[in-house]
């Protein structure tokens, strides 16, 4: 696996929209993130059709992988961020020439849906990325990113944690609040409402140390079967459980089944080594009880590998920033969670 080289300080960022085409109607999220990032000396540059709206995502297929192209051969560019993931990174596929991206590697970030590219590049380029934080979601918080998130981010990408084995800690406070509608710029009235951390939950005990992969459930699913997946076996899986049919609502559990059940027909569960959950965006104690029963009773039965949940990953804010394809342990005698 190629190691893109970290994150210095003046090195350029460039913001990409791949998926969705959301930026224009919240564009003081992406003024704020911008300035956070120059402000601490990381000079942005913005895709050419980052900025656009074409319905539902952001531009045509090919002008999306061109600007994905176009900053992967810039010099000047050393981390690539989306914008905000969506449900349609998987059309650009095609037009993304591989062996740039493999002779050009730049830390490449984001959730969500942008899970398509990081598996397709992880197959095709065989180059590391980051699953972490996107622009408009955590760097465009009001009134700044949280410092959890921007503490992982930091430690996973950026020259100062060069080497450094990421113990990571789960954070003291949570938010899925989505009543602060970005588009009539209610989040600029308060910061969302937080809630009480209550840790990790271990659902199995156990050790695990294995490289990790993952990413947002119903994205990774659009790759099985494809030249893009990427074989999980021997890993510790994570899964991020997204919003449903709208941000104020959960995954129904009953579709988060279909998506399990895909998996375990691929074999997944059989293959892997541990399984890390991400706390489920806006699932009550009785959504998390049901995943659970699903994850224990059938899908993961008879398995001995640990399975942690509860974990800052993913849609539920503050979030880590996971290398991909980094050694990873999970020990519930010691309650860690460790990358490196």
């Amino acid at each position: 696996m190629i190691i893109p080289e970290r994150l210095k300080r003046g090195s350029g960022i460039g913001f990409v929209s791949p998926s969705a085409g959301l930026a224009p109607f919240a564009m003081h999220r992406i003024d704020r993130a911008k300035k956070y990032f120059e402000q601490e000396g990381y000079p942005v540059t913005m895709g050419r059709h980052a900025l656009e709206n074409a319905g539902y995502v952001s531009a045509s297929p090919k002008d999306r992988a061109r600007d994905l192209m176009d900053m992967f051969e810039n010099r000047n560019i050393a981390c690539i961020m989306a914008t905000i993931g969506g449900n349609h990174a998987n059309q650009i596929l095609p037009f993304i020439d591989w062996e740039v991206v493999r002779k050009n590697p730049k830390i490449f970030i984001g959730y969500s849906d942008i899970s398509v590219l990081h598996y397709a590049i992880g197959s095709q380029a065989d180059l590391r990325t980051y699953y972490g934080p996107c622009v408009m979601t955590q760097f465009g918080e009001n009134p700044k990113i949280y410092d959890y998130t921007w503490e992982y981010f930091k430690k996973a990408i950026t020259e100062d944690h060069r080497g450094e084995v990421l113990n990571v800690v789960a954070s003291d406070f949570w938010t899925d609040e989505s009543s602060l509608d970005w588009f009539k710029k209610d989040d600029l009235i308060r910061p969302r409402t937080t809630y009480h951390g209550e840790g990790y939950a271990w659902w199995r005990e156990g050790v695990a140390k294995a490289p990790i992969i993952g990413g947002c459930i119903p994205s990774i699913n659009h790759l099985l079967g494809t030249k893009y997946w990427v074989n999980p076996e021997g890993h510790i899986l994570f899964l991020d459980i997204p919003e449903g049919h709208s941000i104020h609502e959960g995954l129904p559990v009953d579709e988060l089944d279909s998506y399990l059940a895909d998996l375990y027909n691929a074999g997944v569960f059989e293959k892997i080594s541990g399984l890390v959950i991400g706390r489920p965006y806006h699932y009550s104690n009785e959504d998390i009880g049901s995943l659970k029963e699903l994850l224990m009773d059938r899908y993961c039965k008879d398995k001995k590998y640990p399975i942690l949940a509860n974990a800052n990953i993913g849609h539920v804010d503050p979030i880590i920033t996971i290398p991909l394809g980094a050694d990873a342990v999970i020990d519930s005698g010691k309650g860690v969670f460790t990358l490196s």
